[in-house]
């Protein structure tokens, strides 16, 4: 399936949510992005897996680097796109091909006042370990490196500064197994994983300022898993934990603090990616303030940014969509929102 870079962004979106991008399966979308950029001839592209990145090669004094993922969470009936109004429904409409719709429009400047980088990744919604991103930052550190980043997460048209981070452990409690009937011979672990509980209710999340924005952290169990039969009394119990906590602490420092709260229980660490401080003193996250408008507020969520942050980057969130629709059957994205995005951005890079 083509695409026209030519069409307005909001028709560009809609094309762009009509082809099924689910997290593993962008090979689809990752040919059509690649095969409209390099018909472009001001820019060098390059790709790895269904990654694809083009760069201007201007000599400019900065390079900023924009950056969206192409896949999508699993399709629940909202396939093919739909126009209602101003409203654009599909999925990823918001989550955030409406985001990868301005990017492509970007692409087709040919002057802009500074040298531009242009990602567009795979494997966002899934594991850390399966993002096109992070693959990108140990292969081609190269391709992405830059003097500022905003990745086009949905934020409806607002700057949100850095994000935090986020760890799940499995709190593991013992038992002892033993027959139903005579429960008295066991210890039930379900039952044993009562302190896990009570500590999680009454846990008071910290509200710190970082760099001028406030974060609001949280710490909440996601699962939780035992049982052998119907009448065994179980020898295992397990509660997941997610922590998402503010970026002044690293994911060290994070581990640690809940293997504290939890003291006297197995802790294990199942997956975790650090939080990036928002970075919006940095001169070139400045002018993106000012070129944008608004006020600033701290990312509550994780992103890609901490990507960047890694690599010694700022980095904002900036995108047309609304994120509480994300990942909803109802997702949809005003076309009025995704105009008034391309306009500000193509006002910063040609100011």
């Amino acid at each position: 399936m083509r695409l026209d870079l030519a069409q307005d962004v909001g028709a560009l979106t809609a094309r762009l949510v009509d082809i099924e991008s689910v997290s593993g399966a962008e090979e689809e979308l990752a040919d059509a992005i690649e095969e409209a950029l390099r018909s472009l001839g001001h820019l060098r592209v390059l790709r790895d897996g269904n990654s694809v990145v083009a760069r201007t090669e201007l000599g400019r004094a900065e390079r900023v680097v924009i950056a969206g993922h192409i896949d999508t969470v699993p399709v629940a009936g909202n396939l093919p796109s739909r126009l209602e109004g101003d409203l654009l429904y599909g999925c990823g409409a918001a989550d955030m091909k409406s985001g990868l719709a301005v990017q492509l429009k970007l692409c087709l400047l040919t002057e802009p006042n500074r040298d531009l980088t242009f990602v567009f990744y795979d494997c966002e919604e899934v594991e850390a370990e399966r993002n096109g991103l992070l693959r990108l930052t140990r292969r081609h550190p190269d391709w992405i490196t830059g003097d500022f980043a905003v990745v086009m997460e949905p934020t409806d048209g607002e700057i949100e500064g850095g994000c935090q981070g986020s760890l799940r452990v499995e709190i593991v409690v013992p038992g002892a197994r033993a027959h139903s009937a005579r429960s008295w011979e066991g210890v039930n672990a379900i039952h044993a994983a009562e302190p896990i509980l009570r500590i999680l209710n009454e846990y008071e999340p910290r509200r710190p300022v970082v760099d001028g924005l406030q974060f609001r952290e949280g710490l909440n169990a996601v699962g939780i898993r035992g049982g052998v039969a119907g009448n065994v009394i179980p020898d295992e119990c397990v509660v997941t934990v997610n922590y998402r906590f503010a970026p002044d602490r690293t994911l060290e420092e994070a581990f640690g603090h809940v293997k504290e709260l939890f003291g006297g229980f197995e802790v294990r660490l199942t997956d975790g990616a650090p939080g990036a401080r928002p970075g919006l003193d940095h001169p070139a996250a400045a002018a993106f303030v000012a070129a944008m408008g608004g006020t600033p507020r701290a990312k509550l969520g994780w992103t890609d940014v901490a990507r960047f942050s890694m690599l010694g980057m700022p980095a904002v969130n900036c995108g047309p969509g609304d994120p509480n629709l994300a990942h909803t059957v109802g997702e949809h994205v005003s076309l009025a929102k995704i105009a008034d995005c391309e306009r500000r951005m193509l006002a910063w890079l040609t100011s």
